[in-house]
This record gives structure tokens, sequence and C-alpha cells, in this order.
């Protein structure tokens, strides 16, 4: 009975903890990086207070970080490189969330992910550095370019190293969901990431820094796009043959760009259900980046999302591109109406007209005018 009792013990408890706790070391030691801890007391104090009510209004000020002036890039935030297959890197970063390592992993610093997805190189990464700068605690870079793209920054930048594995992209093909996942994924295995957000190589930041993560870090919600429109270009690219999986009812549209939360990241890279739906029946005219995410979380989580966007875009010309910014467009004027000249949108239950941390589409001849604006825009 004893001998029984234990091989009971042994099969139901010791084994699968071993398991997993075995999970949860190799991904610390493989994947996550050594960094400082912090307390932050303030940071998720309820930002709606500081948040202007009027486009005259000042940006937010949130109370300051405990920042080190003196901390130099850690070479260690260098990405490991690996040769894992989609599912291989996808399977790993589900188990990264579910282990019982990631629940007891050091939470005192929490980390926003930003993702670029581009064809090849970031013109506007001198912009970039300016708002990275004094904050390498606090951010984890990933960037998914062409797999022939070799261009390599110096190892005094933000973005050294910090490419992942990547696959050809088309415009308008299932490859653009397979890069968002693939950048998810390779995000979730460092524990810290909190928040993940996906910019383009034409996305600039509106606010600084400071203001950013509070903003995120604060929010209840993740920000991803998500309605149903019935008009041609949404309701009218749904294939009956995605049913029963996914109904006409569930078909959702919206922006790719997004901003979510690490629990529905994981949600995300875990779907193994509707993934094969939209990879076999959204065929353009169905463009899968439009409708793959949004119809997700309608499915499997409405109320995780604040069903807007916190990235910046001008359809006003119409077509299938939003309007692009040139050197000429970038006045401080031009961008402060975009930072508090929009329509209120609501951020944790309250109104406010600072809807968007992010826009695009700013050409490559941007970069110098956007960085002599710096000092007013990162302020």
């Amino acid at each position: 009975m004893a001998s029984k009792s234990l091989s009971i013990f042994v099969h139901n408890f010791l084994l699968p903890f071993m398991f997993g706790l075995s999970v949860g070391i190799i991904i610390i030691s493989t994947y996550s990086y050594r960094f400082n801890t912090f307390s932050f007391p303030s940071i998720f104090s309820p930002l709606h207070s500081s948040l202007p009510t009027n486009s005259s209004d000042p940006p937010p000020q949130p109370p300051s970080l405990p920042l080190n002036a003196s901390m130099k890039l850690d070479e260690k935030k260098s990405l490991e490189p690996h040769n894992m297959t989609d599912d291989e890197l996808l399977r790993l970063a589900a188990a990264a969330s579910s282990s019982s390592a990631a629940k007891t992993f050091i939470k005192d610093v929490a980390k926003v992910a930003f993702m670029f997805l581009t064809p090849g190189p970031l013109p506007l990464a001198p912009l970039w550095e300016k708002f990275f700068e004094g904050h390498q605690h606090l951010f984890s870079i990933y960037i998914h370019a062409h797999p022939s793209y070799n261009h390599s920054f110096p190892d005094t930048s933000v973005f050294f190293r910090r490419t992942i594995p990547s696959q050809a992209v088309f415009w308008g093909t299932l490859s653009m969901i397979d890069a968002e996942r693939r950048l998810l994924a390779n995000a979730l295995l460092d524990l810290s990431n909190q928040r993940f957000v996906l910019l383009s190589d034409s996305c600039i930041p509106l606010f600084n820094f400071t203001t950013t993560y509070h903003y995120l870090m604060a929010s209840t919600l993740s920000f991803l796009q998500s309605y149903d429109d019935p008009s041609k270009a949404a309701r009218g690219r749904y294939s009956p043959r995605m049913a029963p999986t996914i109904t006409v009812q569930q078909w959702r549209k919206g922006s790719q760009w997004f901003e979510i939360r690490r629990d529905l990241a994981e949600k995300i890279v875990s779907d193994q259900i509707y993934y094969p739906v939209f990879r076999d029946h959204c065929l353009p005219p169905c463009y899968s980046d439009e409708h793959y995410l949004p119809t997700l979380v309608n499915i499997l989580w409405p109320d995780a999302s604040s069903n807007r966007s916190v990235t910046w875009v001008d359809w006003s010309l119409g077509g299938p591109h939003p309007r692009r910014f040139g050197w000429i467009d970038v006045k401080l004027e031009v961008l402060d109406n975009i930072r508090f000249g929009g329509d209120e949108c609501v951020y944790n239950g309250n109104t406010t007209r600072i809807c968007f941390l992010f826009a695009r589409k700013f050409l490559p001849n941007t970069a110098d005018p956007l960085l002599r604006l710096s000092p007013s825009l990162l302020v």
C-alpha cells in the first residue's frame, strides 16, 4: 500500500512539479536578462487625474521614476540567437508564462516590450534613441526585419543586437500575423515584459518615455481596436467557410497596430484554433492583419481591450494606405494637434484628450526635423 501511494505521489505531483520547475529554470537562464530592481510606489496609481482635459493643457507629468543616470547598456540585453521553428517558439513562450517560475519571478520591475515590424532599416532610430535614453531598465526592444537585412547598430545603441530570427513578410498576407506572433513570442520569453507595443519603421513617439510608460502601466486594459463594420471592406471579407469556428457575428475589423497586456499576449501566441481558419480562408481581399487579432480578442476576451489603438494614423485621403508625412509636415503645431487636438476617448473609465502615444506614417526624411523638435516633443 505504501509503495502504491508513493507511486501515485510521484506520478501526480512530483513529476509535473519537476517538469514545471525545469522549464522555468531553462527559460530564466537562457532568455531573461539581469537588471537592477526598483520599487515603484506610484506608477500604478490612476493616471486620469493628471491627464489634460483640453488641447491647450500641457502633457501629463507622472511622478518621476527612480532612474540611474549613469546606467550603461548591458551587453547581456542582446538577444540570444536561436533556430527554433515558429511552433517551437510559440510553445516555449506559452510555457514561459504558465510555468511556476513565471508566477514567482521578480515583479519589482515591469517592462514595456517595443516590437518593431520593419522590412529593413529603422530610419527614425535617432528619435527613438532620444526617447529611450536613460530608461534601459524599463523597456525591451525586438526587431523583426527581412531575413536578408544584415545592418548592425553600434554597441552603444538601444537597438544593438535586438533583431529576432525572422521570415519574409508580404503585405496583405498571413505572414504579417506570423511576424506579429513571432515578435510576441520572443518578447514573452522575458518574464519582466508586461506590456507589448507593435510599431512600424514609420512610427514616432508622441510623448516622452515616462509619460508613455505610466500611461500603459497604469491602464487596466489593452489597446486593440475591434469593431463590427457591415461594409464590403469589413464584414464583406468574411468567408462562410470559417463557420462554425468563426461566425459572421463574431467577425471584427481593426487597426493592426496594438498595445496589449501580457495576459492577452499569452492568449494570442497560444491560439491553435482560430489561426488555422484564417490561414485557410482569409485570403486577399481578406487581409488577416486587419481581422485576425480583432476577431480573436472579440471571441476570447472582449472585455480585455479598450477597443481603440494608441497609434494615430490619417486615413482622410482614402485608399488602402494612410497618408504619409514628409519633412515639410514636421511642425510642433501639427504634432500637438495629433497629441491633444483629437476627439475625447476613455481611459480607465474617464474621458481624456490624450488618446494616442505614437503616430505613423513618417517618411525617412522627417528624422532630422523630428530630432530638432525632440526637446519640445519629448519633454
